[in-house]
């Protein structure tokens, strides 16, 4: 058994989402070259970990959550030869790199599935076939199941990624020969993609459902749990490694049965409850932002889980400063608002591509300006329901998930790509740039590192406890405090100006309005502060 690092509970995660990062040979698409030309960026921004969307072979139909080859890299990425040249690199400057390990399912194109198409075949069982469907539904909307033949397959996800057969022995054999080639090259772990949902008890009907009806069915299943106790007590335990699971409908209690130490499972989870405080069972069904609610829901995680990772947006999510704040008139002030949110509670921060300058929603006219496949869909099953076609587009526009996609914005023009990038970039790029910010001290880049390398020196805010103070009127106040030290969040989630409704006697160590001295008794709209609690008062 090797020795364990805590790089995963004390270091900071920047995640990369490779087609959108940074273009090395002017095709538009981004690529492993391009993420080494930028080591020294993420570097300077002071993190700790790369967490890699994938990168795997894949014919792109969900952008490589449809894996093709699994040890193999995706032509349009790189080869194998760049990217344990990336793991290198990254090494060189104590960066580790973790991949997203995607379980659940494969591409229709992967050899085993072409193979599975032959009810004779002995990779038939490596995937769910039944003569008739039941009534369960996709992730992305309408029936999971596609026919093939006389028979059908399971597809949580798009018909283009059949799901994997766990009850069947073989699948644990060749998904553990895939994760021991990636941690021998070097990797530090792996974000498991929904891995809560990938061991079916059952193929009955399931109860009938808005959306997602034959979830009891698979959803936190003890096959689950079994499976995850063996990838870790027969691969992952053999290396210095660390795990965080994507884990969908998952309250505090189920977030605790995947990661607390005893059983032997994840490290962390995502989870998604914050995610869902601005939606209506689903998550195109968008209402008014809620902070109190949605502070109310951090609060309860950071109270009652044992390890958070703590997120504000990924390549799934709308952008947070579009989403949680104002991109317009407070644009700096609510993205620093959320970046110190995000970067003073208990557990790992994730920190997005692009989130560390601001990057906002995107800015697409038309539906032929997406290439999300899930938002495609979305829009034939509203237009088959006689959706209106404004509400559809407001659908999209707050909620595809190419919002998070858009190209990173390295400057003030075509900094991402010499070529036409293969996702509209958005124009406001002429302003919201990394360039532009490195050249300004007061930035929303330049908040980030001085956040960064605050959090990293403190203990406290490393292991400290987490104490809600007041969660009312969009203010939202906590502690992270231990023996030594006790700091005070203070954060006006809102566009108005907020009462302060807590005395604090110490010395400000973070504002995002400048502010240095404690004497004001309100908030200006999205203020954060940070203030070291003077001990001798408590």
């Amino acid at each position: 058994m090797n020795t364990k690092s805590d790089t995963w509970k004390k270091g900071i995660v920047y995640q990369i989402y490779p087609r959108s990062f940074m273009d090395s040979n002017a095709d538009g698409i981004g690529d492993i070259p391009g993420i080494i030309s930028k080591l020294d960026y993420v570097q300077n921004l002071g993190v700790d970990m790369i967490w890699l969307s994938p990168v795997y072979g894949s014919p792109n139909d969900d952008n490589g959550y449809d894996v093709s080859n699994y040890v193999g890299i995706n032509k349009e990425y790189g080869t194998m030869e760049e990217m344990e040249l990336l793991i290198k690199e990254a090494k060189l400057r104590n960066i580790k790199i973790v991949m997203d390990l995607v379980v659940n399912h494969t591409s229709d194109e992967h050899p085993w599935f072409i193979e599975s198409k032959n009810p004779l075949s002995p990779y038939r069982d490596y995937y769910i076939w039944a003569k008739k469907p039941n009534n369960w539904t996709s992730f992305f909307g309408g029936s999971a199941w596609d026919q093939v033949g006389d028979e059908y397959y399971l597809h949580l996800f798009s018909k283009k990624q059949p799901d994997l057969n766990w009850n069947n022995p073989k699948i644990m054999e060749e998904i553990q020969k895939i994760m021991r080639f990636w941690l021998d090259k070097g990797i530090y772990g792996f974000r498991c993609d929904v891995i809560n949902i990938i061991y079916k008890t059952s193929l009955e009907n399931g109860k009938k459902r808005f959306v997602l009806t034959g979830k009891e069915h698979y959803h936190s299943q003890e096959g689950c749990h079994d499976i995850l106790r063996r990838l870790r007590s027969e691969v992952l335990n053999d290396y210095d490694c660390f795990t965080v699971g994507e884990t969908v409908m998952v309250t505090p209690k189920e977030a605790n049965d995947l990661i607390l130490p005893e059983r032997k499972e994840l490290d962390m989870v995502f989870g998604f409850e914050h995610m869902e405080t601005d939606q209506i069972n689903n998550k195109w069904f968008k209402t008014k932002f809620n902070p109190n609610k949605f502070m109310k829901t951090i609060a309860t995680w950071q109270q009652e889980v044992h390890w958070n990772a703590n997120y504000l947006e990924n390549h799934d999510q709308p952008r947070s400063v579009s989403r949680f704040g104002d991109d317009k008139k407070y644009h700096y002030e609510s993205a620093t608002m959320l970046a110190t949110l995000n970067l003073t509670l208990k557990g790992t921060p994730f920190i997005y591509q692009g989130q560390e300058i601001g990057m906002t929603n995107g800015d697409f006219k038309s539906l032929e300006d997406y290439q999300d496949v899930e938002t495609h869909r979305i829009y034939q099953i509203a237009r088959s329901l006689h959706f209106p076609k404004w509400y559809i587009k407001k659908m999209i526009e707050r909620t595809s998930r190419d919002n998070a996609r858009q190209p990173m914005q390295w400057n003030d023009s075509n900094g991402f790509s010499k070529g036409k990038p293969w996702l509209k970039i958005n124009a406001n790029q002429s302003v919201i740039n990394v360039e532009t910010q490195e050249r300004e001290d007061h930035s929303i880049l330049s908040y980030y590192k001085t956040l960064i390398r605050l959090r990293k020196s403190s203990e406290t805010l490393i292991s400290g406890s987490f104490k809600p103070l007041y969660m009312k009127c969009g203010v939202f106040i906590y502690q992270r405090y231990d023996d030594n030290k006790t700091y005070s969040i203070v954060l006006n989630m809102t566009r108005k100006p907020k009462k302060v409704p807590v005395k604090f006697k110490g010395s400000i160590i973070i504002s995002n309005y400048g502010i240095t001295e404690l004497s004001s008794t309100s908030l200006k709209p999205f203020e954060a502060l940070m203030i070291l609690e003077d001990m001798k008062n408590d």
